[in-house]
């Protein structure tokens, strides 16, 4: 979906600006009409480039979710307005990307947009069961109550994540280990083996493969070390990403 940046007239004639998401600029100017706004001005907004290969925004955790979401719900619980209470929310996140978008998000609700809408503005933040979660709890008056589960949910699945992650390091630190060790047999046992054979002897094809990987270890290392550091690096990104 493409993001778009408004300029509007309400119905009492103020004017107020924010952003949305939709699929093209028909579609845009029909959910601003949905909401009584009159369109005065609506531009895409156009995504930054990334100032080089490795910088990535920063991703959203559930843990920073889980803590959001029971933040903000016992702010309601306390009586203190939906928009107030996500921008001090995001005045006090610690991570840029849920800051940037909790900004907006109350500027969207605080020019006329309805909470559920403004939240679905970031698919690649809040899933779909939480936009619906708030959608539901947004058109029963349950809002806190909504959030204070979505906040239990989230930090059950953090938890189910991390017991993953710890479960598959053990595998991770062993196959690092066998990968150091393979090494070290092309770089040093591999020769020494290579040299014992007698002259004019017959190698099968895997034999001879070690040997040319190892000959190509110790005669161009650099470019061995390249391609690993990009493996890894790709690794990274992927991860990252996932």
């Amino acid at each position: 979906m493409t993001t778009f940046s408004y300029e509007c007239l309400n119905k009492q004639g103020q004017t107020v600006k924010g952003q949305l998401s939709s699929d093209n600029v028909n579609h845009a100017v029909e959910k601003l009409r949905d909401m009584g706004l009159s369109v005065i001005d609506l531009k895409e907004v156009k995504q930054k480039q990334q100032s080089s290969f490795f910088s990535m925004q920063k991703k959203v955790t559930l843990g920073d979710l889980s803590l959001f979401s029971r933040q903000l719900s016992a702010m309601i619980g306390a009586g203190i307005p939906v928009t107030r209470a996500i921008n001090t929310l995001s005045k006090q996140s610690e991570n840029p990307t849920l800051r940037s978008a909790l900004q907006s998000i109350a500027r969207n609700v605080e020019g006329g947009m309805n909470l559920t809408d403004a939240f679905s503005a970031y698919p690649h933040i809040f899933s779909n069961l939480y936009v619906s979660m708030i959608r539901a709890g947004e058109a029963g008056g349950m809002l806190e109550n909504s959030l204070l589960r979505l906040s239990e949910q989230l930090q059950k699945e953090k938890a189910l994540k991390d017991e993953i992650k710890s479960a598959t390091s053990y595998p991770k630190v062993i196959g690092i280990f066998a990968l150091v060790i393979f090494t070290a047999m092309l770089t040093f046992l591999v020769p020494i083996f290579q040299g014992s054979i007698p002259q004019g002897t017959k190698i099968n094809a895997i034999t001879q493969f070690i040997f040319n990987a190892s000959a190509s270890l110790r005669t161009k290392p650099l470019l061995w070390l390249g391609v690993i550091a990009a493996f890894v690096a790709a690794l990274v990104i992927f991860f990252r990403s996932s």
